[in-house]
């Protein structure tokens, strides 16, 4: 149910009163999302990052969504990575592969992960090079509006500063406008280098979801949604509008506690 707002007639919000029913909902999204795309396209291409967010996902390694999804139609990439070994506890491949990749039948050449044996700035420029080729064999759609691939989906949590991907406030990195993925050296969470997509790309997307929970992120989602606080343009999440595509957030109670409307929402 969308509340009333400043910024809320472009997106759309999803609020759960337990993380299982976030997780349910949000594998039923996932699920018909990539039924659309297959039988419009022959395939889905899905961009995942890491954190909590990957645990949110579990629900589609369970019944019904083991058997009804077409597996080997999907394509794996990664929104952002860390620049750590992909058996590292840092990953975001680990982590998606542990709680999730390893539990259902994906073709393997379909993951498309960042390649860890390079440096940051290397692997960036490698991932987009898989990215382009993808695009020009039409795995991977195109965007008729940007220089951009269209992605059916990328799904992305929120820090409590408001960064998404390896987006993060204030950093150069938002000032890319040419590069498909860029990396960071300088990241201010740990681990300093990272990789990541830019936000063209980001809003290039056919569909974004923002998975956001916690009583911790309130205050933020507040800022972000209903666009208020001090001025702080460089937030990244406040810069996540696709140009041709649909905005979703998927909020548990705690984290959109402080929205305004909640109150009568939750009555």
């Amino acid at each position: 149910m969308a509340l009333p707002g400043a910024h809320r007639d472009v997106m759309e919000l999803r609020i759960y009163e337990t993380l299982e029913e976030l997780s349910t909902e949000l594998a039923d999204y996932i699920s018909d999302l990539s039924e659309a795309s297959i039988r419009e396209r022959g395939a889905f291409c899905i961009a995942i990052s890491g954190g909590s967010l990957v645990s949110l996902m579990g629900k589609l390694c369970e019944a019904p969504y083991l058997k009804t999804i077409d597996w080997a139609r999907w394509h794996v990439f990664w929104a952002d990575e860390r620049a750590v070994a992909k058996n590292h506890v840092d990953s975001n491949y680990k982590l998606a592969k542990d709680t999730f990749l390893s539990k259902v039948p994906f073709v393997p050449g379909h993951l498309h992960s960042i390649n860890d044996s390079l440096t940051s700035e290397k692997a960036a420029r490698e991932y987009e090079f898989v990215i382009r080729k993808l695009v020009k064999t039409r795995v991977i759609g195109a965007s008729e509006i940007s220089d951009c691939p269209k992605f059916d989906l990328i799904i992305l949590g929120m820090g409590q500063d408001g960064h998404v991907a390896s987006l993060f406030p204030n950093h150069s990195v938002l000032d890319e406008k040419s590069e498909w993925v860029t990396y960071l050296i300088n990241s201010p969470k740990p681990p300093p280098e990272r990789i990541t997509f830019t936000l063209p790309v980001i809003n290039s997307s056919s569909n974004v979801a923002l998975v956001v929970t916690g009583s911790n992120k309130a205050e933020m989602v507040r800022s972000v949604i209903d666009d208020v606080g001090p001025e702080c343009p460089s937030v990244p999440a406040k810069m996540i509008h696709p140009i041709d595509g649909k905005l979703l957030w998927f909020l548990d109670y705690a984290a959109a506690s402080k929205l305004n409307g909640i109150a009568e929402y939750s009555e």
